[in-house]
């Protein structure tokens, strides 16, 4: 927090009040008597708390406090600062700034200031969960050596490696289960029996798991150990680098390899919904370098992702400057069909928002429907923001986030403490009253009851169908062309009956039929409830007395062991595999061919009818053919409806007026008779799943992870830099740093270094993929002894400048007027030469000769990243002249001292018959203003006018320190 000392000095101290025995105090937005504040959203609140909290006169002022208060007719229209809680890292993004702040200790260090003052001001948590990759693993083709580094053929990011053909399959397909399953067996024999693999064995197909290096197999518990090491050796010099940050710093919480991916840890460990720091309680808030940080907003906690040079601002004390965000209500009436999953309450909602236009936009949702959904449930939702571009979408605290909490490691204390302050500050919400209800931008209504329950197919995952009209659709199917969704069946042979004998039982197959039913549980439906739903059905239906036909095909394949975990735990696994859907192992199965062969019998009744025989299965792949030949009609369906199907025997049913089965005393059981209530569901899932994923994630975090304990780091106030390091090395920010401000430099003379046209996209400007063996990064690597196959990434080695500076502008498709074809090379105009980009700008620097690049429209566009700015200014650039950028990447310009000028409008290189290769000369005045107006020569004695796109007060104080980075540095000299 920025609090001026003493409190009383604090411009908003007469908003302070104080919780319990008074030893926290909080500042209380009720307090300045506004009536605007009860309009507010909540969302908005939580910048305003922020804006009052941390209201310095320098970052944050008075006016920016009665700008949000004002949110209704500013919005969309003014700046406004905000100061989250903390910051979130993920190692790739996050090396970058860490290397920046140690490099920043020896800076300070030189002029003889103590380095231990370089620390983050925001508290700032780094997980490292990008670094391991799978070299042994259950599938022999990912089992391929690959000592050297580099990336494994599931990561997009470097050379995919070869790979070894797979062993034959030890057992061939016998009696399938304790149902009785046969396919090309004898059914005489049940299995167990001798000559018979156990019912267990014959459901999987055994691979070995085998040493990437020997091809010989290895103990299951040894592939784990086995990983790990080799991610120590790779990845020794970032990890060792880790681990001094985490010892170096105050403010930085290292949360180590094989503890979890950064958006699940930041969910399940590090979400707060309130801080206490320095005697304040306030709301959580973050900014994270990943993707994924919008998943906080289903607990209401406000965030979402930055990039790299952002974060590091925010860490160093800087508040995120946006645009005070419209705000969408997304009203939730209505109540859910009891058949409804969760996955279709997701999926809903986000295609309705989708068509809402909401780009760039905060969604906040109220209305008495936010009551039914479980966490878990927003999480999930609020992580789907980039399908519908919202920037946010905000789920207020509520007592179903309270219930959520008891589950995890908040203390009843604690829950207390939030349930108090929130209520104190109004960020509490009774989403049953609408008497709460804030004014928005706009509201759209969403009707949960309209969310009813899809399948996908036969043949194609985009032709969704209700399920209450799939007897409807698939008969259609039948009598259609043959095509993307008919068959072409004649309407004489459409009530087609084939017997057939099964284990010395007569059954029928028929048009429909299932006989292949596949629970998955790895892509879209890894969200725990609907594994949940599932689960209690199977339970249910076992209990009501229903079985599922035994020559059917049944499969169980969770995407993790927690799946198995909690199945178990919760106790519906042995229901599941009572029906027949025994847990075969764990990767990719059935969705992509990998079942075994149906019965023979079977087989020949499908083959005799003509029949279309159908697959149910979770999964998200189904194409004709793709699980069986002999299977044509292919359904996706969320896991209970797999069950369901599978009891049914057919897809040709209506659950609303047809029973799912019959059983042995012949009572009619519907499905609606088994099917789990939500309150039933989401009770499991919190008493089970939450609570089970929490308690071992605690474990995990309190034993620490072995290798990681035994890895040996200074312990150093300055990083003792390894001059050989190809990873970690410490970056030229802050050379020639001097203590005073020096004048405004204009650019005299400066050559184009790149003349670019429209879009250029982050990706043009900083690759993050692997590195091409004739990049000028490649030369580099290859001088310090390095093989192509131990290139690893730029990702992996973002915290190494001389990479990432030859890196930069190295996209093979961009496009570079001076050249007239994509590729990363451009014309050093003196000597008419084509040479890669670095080559060139090093030449440049070399010769003291200025840079600049010349841009059209959207310049910037895409993914934030780190050496976006990073990379031109270590090339030697100096201004970008553009006719628009992309807001965010000018922020980074200005960030890196790289001043962003934005033709005038109407005038673009083209109007002014800039060729590119003409000298450039910008003047820059002695006292520079926001947004003024500068003058650019040429070389060929015309001239234009650009603005210099230095927003704020605060643009041009960062821009004349030459960064944010060396501000920082001057202010703690």
């Amino acid at each position: 927090m920025a609090l001026t000392s003493p409190v009383q000095e604090h411009p908003y101290s007469h908003l302070i009040e104080t919780l319990k025995d008074g030893t926290i105090k909080f500042f209380n937005p009720q307090n300045l008597n506004d009536p605007r504040y009860d309009k507010l959203p909540l969302s908005i609140r939580v910048l305003l708390e922020a804006a009052i909290r941390n209201c310095d006169g320098f970052y944050t002022k008075k006016e920016d406090v009665q700008n949000l208060l004002d949110w209704q007719q500013l919005q969309n229209q003014t700046e406004v600062p905000f100061s989250p809680a903390r910051v979130l890292l993920q190692d790739f993004t996050g090396i970058p700034a860490m290397v920046d702040l140690a490099a920043m200790r020896d800076a300070v260090a030189k002029h003889g200031m103590d380095p231990s003052l370089v620390n983050p001001k925001c508290p700032t948590d780094l997980i490292v969960d990008h670094s391991l990759q799978i070299d042994y693993s259950k599938c022999a083709t990912q089992n391929a050596p690959n000592p050297g580094g580099g990336n494994g053929p599931n990561q997009s990011q470097g050379p995919s490696r070869s790979t070894t053909s797979r062993p034959p399959s030890r057992g061939g397909s016998q009696c399938g289960s304790q149902r009785g399953t046969c396919s090309k067996a004898a059914c005489s024999d049940p299995p167990g029996s001798p000559g018979q693999p156990p019912a267990s064995v014959q459901q999987i197909e055994n691979t070995p798991l085998l040493c990437p290096f020997h091809l010989k197999p290895v103990s299951e518990t040894d592939t784990s150990l086995k990983n790990q090491e080799l991610e120590l050796t790779r990845n020794k010099e970032r990890l060792q680098f880790f681990k001094w940050c985490s010892k170096a710093f105050k403010n930085v919480n290292v949360v180590p390899p094989d503890v979890g991916a950064v958006h699940q840890v930041n969910l399940e460990y590090l979400a707060r919904v309130i801080q206490v720091s320095n005697g304040f309680i306030y709301p959580d808030s973050v900014v994270g370098t990943d993707s994924h940080t919008t998943m906080i907003n289903g607990l209401g906690i406000l965030g979402w992702g930055v990039g790299g040079i952002e974060s590091e601002a925010v860490m160093l004390g800087q508040p995120v400057s946006l645009t005070l965000p419209q705000v969408v209500g997304c009203k939730l009436v209505g109540s859910i069909n009891p058949l409804t999953t969760s996955i279709d309450i997701v999926l809903g909602i986000t295609k309705h928002l989708r068509q809402a236009g909401i780009a760039g936009k905060f969604v906040e949702f109220f209305g008495p429907g936010v009551s039914q959904l479980s966490a878990p449930d927003r999480t999930t939702i609020a992580n789907m923001c980039p399908e519908y571009n919202a920037t946010v979408s905000f789920f207020p605290v509520d007592q179903v986030t309270l219930r959520h909490f008891k589950k995890t490691n908040f203390t009843q204390e604690k829950l207390e403490l939030m349930e108090h302050y929130m209520k104190a500050v109004k960020l509490f919400r009774n989403f049953e009253d609408p008497s709460e209800d804030p004014e928005y931008s706009e509201v759209f209504e969403i009707d949960l009851s309209s969310m009813v329950p899809y399948v996908s197919g036969p043949k194609r995952p985009q032709d969704r169908v209700a399920v209450s009209s799939m007897k409807e659709d698939f008969q259609s199917c039948l009598q259609e062309k043959v095509g993307f969704k008919g068959f072409h069946i004649s309407k004489e042979k459409q009530e087609t009956r084939v017997p057939f004998l099964h284990c010395g039982q007569e059954y029928q197959l028929a048009h429909g039929s299932v006989v292949i039913a596949a629970v998955i549980s790895c892509t879209n439906n890894c969200n725990p409830s609907v594994m949940l739903t599932a689960g209690l059905l199977a339970k249910k239906a076992v209990e009501a007395g229903l079985v599922v036909k035994p020559y059917i095909r049944t499969s169980l394949a969770p995407g993790s062991g927690m799946v198995t975990h909690y199945l178990s735990t919760s106790g519906v696994l042995p229901y599941f595999s009572q029906l027949g859907f025994e847990v075969i192992g764990y990767g990719c199965a059935t969705c992509v061919g990998n079942t075994a062969p149906l019965p023979d019998t079977v087989m020949d009744a499908i083959k005799q009818g003509n029949l279309v025989a159908c697959g149910v299965l979770s999964g998200n792949r189904q194409f004709e053919g793709r699980l069986c030949d002999c299977v044509r009609a292919n359904y996706l369906a969320s896991p209970p409806l797999v069950v369901a199907y599978a009891i049914a025997g057919t897809v040709g049913i209506d659950f609303e007026k047809e029973p799912l089965g019959v059983t042995s005393e012949g009572k009619e059981v519907y499905l609606r008779d088994i099917w789990p209530s939500r309150e039933e569901i989401q009770q499991t899932e919190e008493d089970t799943v939450i609570s089970s994923i929490f308690k071992d994630l605690r474990g995990r975090m309190e034993k620490g992870n072995t290798f990681w304990n035994n890895i040996e780091c200074p312990e150093s106030v300055l990083f003792p830099w390894d001059h050989k390091s190809t990873y970690i090395r410490s970056p030229c920010f802050f050379s020639k740093l001097s203590k005073d401000v020096p004048p405004p430099q204009s650019i005299e003379g400066a050559h184009a270094l790149l003349f670019l046209g429209d879009k250029v996209t982050t990706d043009h400007i900083s690759p993050a993929g692997s590195i091409a063996r004739v990049s000028a990064a490649a030369k580099y690597l290859m001088s310090k002894r390095l093989t192509p196959r131990e290139f690893n990434s730029y990702g992996a080695r973002r915290g190494n400048d001389a990479v990432m500076t030859r890196g930069t502008f190295a996209s093979i498709k961009l496009q570079n007027r001076f050249i007239g074809k994509s590729g990363p090379k451009t014309l050093h105009i003196p000597s008419g030469q084509t040479l890669d980009v670095f080559e060139a700008a090093d030449r440049y620097q070399r010769d003291g000769v200025p840079l600049i690049i010349l841009a059209g429209k959207d310049y910037g566009s895409g993914n934030s990243r780190d050496w976006v700015a990073k990379g031109p200014y270590l090339l030697g650039v100096r201004a970008v002249i553009a006719e628009s950028f992309e807001k965010l990447h000018k922020n980074q310009l200005v960030g890196m001292g790289i001043i962003p000028l934005e033709f005038l409008p109407g005038q673009n290189t083209d109007s002014l018959e800039l060729s590119g290769k003409e000298r450039f000369t910008i003047t820059l005045p002695e006292s520079l203003s926001p947004r003024q107006q500068l003058t650019v020569r040429t070389s060929q004695g015309t001239s234009f006018s650009v603005t210099a796109l230095l927003d704020t007060e605060m643009d041009v104080i960062f821009f004349q320190h030459g960064g944010l980075l060396r501000y920082v540095a001057r202010t703690l000299l």
